[in-house]
């Protein structure tokens, strides 16, 4: 069975940075593509970025270019979101996903003064 454990997120003052990561088990992480999206009170669920099976960077949202950069370590079987220069409108819950169908718990971040 397919499981996204994300964890790191909490409460950072605005310009303050995070390091998300995402435990994922029960298959084949090597194969898989991995993203991360995000969900906030009056907004759909957001893309945040992609990772291919290399550790190339495929994409990033506008809004969060030069400030979030995921990676992956394929030995651990970890995605990371690292998250520098934080804003208010990033508090979200944040979750890592492998396609639609399989998706973690998520965990909050939460960014004010």
């Amino acid at each position: 069975q397919v499981q996204l454990v994300e964890s790191g997120g909490g409460l950072v003052q605005p310009g303050g940075s995070l390091r998300l990561s995402c435990a994922a088990s029960g298959f084949t992480f090597t194969d898989y593509w991995m993203s991360w999206v995000r969900q906030a009170p009056g907004r759909g669920l957001e893309y945040v970025s992609q990772i291919n099976t290399d550790g190339d960077e495929t994409g990033v949202a506008v809004s969060m270019k030069g400030r979030f950069t995921i990676s992956r370590d394929n030995v651990k079987n970890i995605v990371y979101l690292q998250m520098n220069d934080l804003k208010v409108e990033d508090t979200a819950l944040y979750y890592c996903m492998r396609d639609l169908g399989s998706w973690g718990q998520g965990t909050q971040v939460t960014v004010s003064s």
